[in-house]
């Protein structure tokens, strides 16, 4: 199930609420566009300003707009184990297709800590399990030591790689047999040829067909053309970090046209000084 691209979906609000209508255009955009899942409720979609209640809807929306026609990747991390047990449970309830699950990010847990949390939740909800690993993010990493035990559990299938390190990967699957998933858009292709299988995708959620391509191509033994969309589209997505994601992709889809830029505290507009060289940067790939 999961290889090629998955996008980090944003989320749109409207008034301060959830614009459902949005979300779901938003998702048949992707369907239309070739991509591979979608991940409702990540950090690109600013699910840490959520409340449970929402978080829970905005899945069952995701999987009722896909309607099996993808797969649903439901982020359901916090560093709350109850609470991450709690909505892992419910997005099975309402038919995701795997859960999204972040390092317990404040608390810094030992291995051994990360390791009970991730057995509980695993084995409490009984749904295929995508670990989550993004030190910039938690402020604490998941070793391969602990992943390769963690892939022992029947349902801890994947991982969301987001430490920036090829080593990293290559020590994981070294270790173990777990899928890896990139999940930083510029290290895609060097993650990929180690073994990774795609990525989780912020890009994506601009340029969905690219992403697609680049995955698929690598996955189909074409590594030219594979290589040449990495260096085709670098520069967007080094455009998606000038500022804190979302900030630069979720600017850059209302600069698009795609949604309606609004945000919850404590995430805000662009600096106009960002703002301008994202600008500049859309114009150059023609999406502005």
């Amino acid at each position: 199930m999961f290889k090629g691209s998955y996008v980090a979906l944003v989320t749109p609000f409207k008034d301060g609420k959830i614009d459902e209508k949005k979300f779901r255009e938003i998702i048949e955009f992707h369907i239309d566009k070739g991509t591979d899942g979608i991940v409702p409720c990540g950090c690109t979609g600013e699910a840490a300003t959520m409340n449970m209640s929402e978080q829970k809807r905005l899945i069952k929306i995701a999987v009722e707009t896909a309607d099996k026609r993808i797969p649903v990747v439901a982020g359901t991390g916090s560093n709350n184990t109850a609470e991450a047990v709690e909505l892992t449970v419910s997005a099975k309830k309402s038919g995701c297709d795997a859960a999204l699950v972040i390092t317990p990010y404040y608390n810094k847990p030992t291995p051994e800590g990360q390791y009970r949390h991730y057995e509980k939740i695993a084995k409490e909800s009984g749904v295929p399990i995508m670990l989550y690993n993004v030190p910039s993010r938690t402020g604490i990493s998941l070793t391969p030591e602990t992943v390769a035990r963690l892939n022992k559990i029947e349902n801890i299938v994947a991982i969301k790689e987001a430490g920036g390190s090829v080593q990293q990967v290559t020590d994981i699957l070294a270790l173990c047999d777990i899928t890896v998933m990139s999940g930083d858009d510029s290290l895609t292709l060097p993650f990929m040829s180690v073994g990774a299988k795609g990525v989780v995708s912020v890009v994506a959620n601009i340029i969905p067909e690219k992403v697609h391509k680049l995955t698929q191509a690598y996955l189909n033994g074409d590594e030219e053309l594979s290589r040449k969309v990495h260096y085709e589209i670098a520069g967007l997505c080094s455009a998606m970090f000038i500022e804190t994601n979302p900030i630069p992709v979720k600017t850059a889809m209302g600069m698009m046209g795609l949604l309606k830029e609004e945000w919850r505290l404590p995430m805000c507009e662009m600096t106009s000084d960002g703002s301008d060289k994202l600008r500049e940067v859309l114009k150059k790939y023609k999406l502005v």
